[in-house]
């Protein structure tokens, strides 16, 4: 397998969002119920900042980041998401898809970059540990979930943080 990752256009959007629904589907991807419109995503998707993962043109993950805050101070604050299909799992598309994201961050004046991962997600875990986010705590029973078999039940989430390298 030969990974190419480039910047998420809307062309990518079908398997991206057919991605993103086989991540909800498992239950400890997000608390979202079902993909965004891509209209919905691309507004809410910092454009320097989401990229897909390609092997002979088929997309094989994705990641993408958000402003935390509008407030100015918060300017060098994102949050990210990284999403693997699941028949390319294990083999490095979601370490070189956050290498992506961390670079461009990194180009663009990004200080922090932190994300939310449910404690059950340990791939997920062990992935950000790798590329050197550390655990900042956990958020106890932050959001209920809303579908499928853990619906009703309030869920953690393990906040996690990456410093990057700025001359600001």
């Amino acid at each position: 397998m030969t990974v190419r990752v480039g910047p998420l256009t809307a062309e990518h959007w079908p398997e991206v969002e057919r991605i993103y629904a086989d991540g909800i589907a498992t239950g400890h991807a997000t608390f979202e119920a079902a993909p965004p419109t891509w209209a919905a995503f691309d507004a809410g998707k910092v454009r320097e900042h989401r990229f897909v993962a390609l092997d002979d043109g088929r997309v094989l993950g994705w990641a993408a980041a958000s402003a935390v805050s509008d407030r100015c101070v918060y300017a060098g604050v994102i949050e990210h998401s990284v999403y693997v299909d699941p028949n390319a799992r294990g083999r490095g598309v979601g370490r070189a898809l956050l290498d992506a994201l961390l670079d461009s961050a990194a180009a663009g004046g990004v200080w922090t970059v932190q994300s939310g991962i449910f404690p059950e997600n340990t791939a997920s875990i062990a992935l950000h540990t790798a590329a050197g986010f550390r655990v900042v705590g956990t958020r106890e029973r932050l959001g209920r979930m809303t579908y499928g078999p853990l619906a009703g039940q309030w869920r953690d989430v393990v906040l996690l943080e990456r410093r990057l390298a700025t001359d600001g």
